[in-house]
């Protein structure tokens, strides 16, 4: 029984620390970044899609610095034209295919 409590404390401090810091913070820890698949990208929220793609700019470029605005921008619209286009749902945002635009894969 101490077990489950426990777990069920952890769970409930969890919750309290996202309500206080706030959901956009758990959710750029919880976020894949570039390894999020076309098809989960194409379905979020313009928020999350800016957390995302913000997060695989760092990951790419190995800089934990915030990316310009104007970067993060055309890369989500560089990413939704790509997923849109993908014929693999599954492929992570990071390996969107140009390709996928224009070929029958």
């Amino acid at each position: 029984m101490h077990a489950t409590r426990s777990g069920a404390v952890a769970v409930g401090l969890a919750v309290l620390a996202a309500l206080v810091t706030g959901c956009s913070d758990v959710e750029r820890l919880l976020n894949q970044g570039g390894d999020t698949p076309c098809r989960d990208y194409v379905n979020q929220e313009p928020d999350t899609k800016r957390i995302t793609i913000t997060k695989a700019i760092k990951e790419q470029t190995g800089n934990d610095n915030e990316p310009a605005g104007t970067v993060v921008d055309a890369m989500i619209v560089q990413v939704d034209l790509l997923c849109a286009g993908q014929r693999n749902i599954d492929t992570p945002i990071k390996n969107a295919d140009i390709a996928g635009l224009f070929l029958n894969k």
